[in-house]
């Protein structure tokens, strides 16, 4: 999300357009006092996640930018089967249907002991265990290219997916851009246990997202459906939200071009209003003179 004020204007667009069942939001930078601006913007959805900035505010006067944050968007209809499990500033985990759901936050290139910390990876394995009739899916920001062999952290993550049966949904297709830095890269995958019941992964790119990862998305199959009114009707009665011009997506050559071709009679009207104008003004003047 790159912070929960640029992120809810994407997961609004999502809504609107796609209809997901479950958001798994990395990066909301929240404290703890602000989680409650998940409920208050979105209330189709019950929130279980963490904030990373707790021992921040513990510690005193905020410095810095906030950072970190996971949160899971789980939509009322699901509620009767959904299933709170473990929460922690790395990931956030719930069993919805009969899929375990895993939101990961792995830590970047440069933060200390972050091949301790994505040695995490074995504590989720353990809590899928205990529920090893699931389905399983980890989802989130690995904030490593597993493509890369020379990184440390990739071949763990590979060596995790090896050793306990997942499955990779992406294409190798980059879900991160930094236009600044004309940089891209694969970091945020989506693992599963179950090739079958996935059917369908897409990177999409909607035009409120202000972060510079792509939202991904995956469809999949459970043995559960809840009992709940039609989702169409639910769908109609969402709330719309308001379309914005975003000008790093548009064309601006043709901008220019069609408020040039518009805007240039306009343009010529006024400057002969104030030639006519000036000549009436110095005829007066002279005229006071005299």
């Amino acid at each position: 999300m790159r912070g929960f004020n640029q992120g809810y204007s994407a997961i609004k667009e999502m809504i609107n357009t796609i209809d997901p069942d479950v958001f798994l939001c990395q990066e909301h930078w929240l404290t703890p006092a602000n989680l409650h601006k998940f409920n208050d913007h979105f209330s189709y959805f019950f929130m279980f996640g963490s904030t990373a900035m707790s021992n921040q505010v513990e510690a005193g006067i905020l410095r810095g930018r906030p950072f970190g944050g996971l949160m899971c968007m789980i939509k009322n209809d699901l509620c009767t089967l959904t299933q709170t499990i473990y929460s922690e500033e790395r990931f956030v985990i719930v069993k919805v249907a009969n899929f375990l759901i895993i939101n990961v936050y792995l830590p970047c290139v440069g933060t200390g002991d972050r091949l301790l910390i994505c040695e995490d990876l074995e504590n989720i394995w353990s809590w899928c265990e205990c529920y090893s009739s699931c389905e399983y899916l980890i989802a989130g920001d690995f904030n490593a290219d597993l493509n890369n062999c020379s990184d440390v952290v990739a071949v763990h993550v590979n060596s995790f997916i090896s050793c306990h049966g997942f499955s990779r949904c992406d294409i190798s297709t980059p879900s991160y851009f930094n236009l600044a830095l004309n940089h891209q890269s694969c970091i945020d995958f989506v693992l599963t246990s179950n090739t079958e019941s996935t059917l369908r992964f897409k990177i999409l790119d909607p035009d409120m997202n202000l972060s510079d990862h792509y939202p991904v998305t995956v469809s999949v199959m459970g043995s559960e459906t809840p009992h709940c009114k039609n989702k169409d009707s639910v769908s109609n009665n969402l709330p719309r939200i308001q379309l914005y011009l975003r000008w790093d997506k548009a064309d601006v050559s043709s901008y220019y071009f069609h408020t040039e071709h518009h805007l240039q009679p306009v343009l010529q009207q006024e400057a002969q209003l104030m030639l006519t104008t000036g000549s009436t003004r110095l005829a007066v003047s002279r005229g006071q003179q005299t």
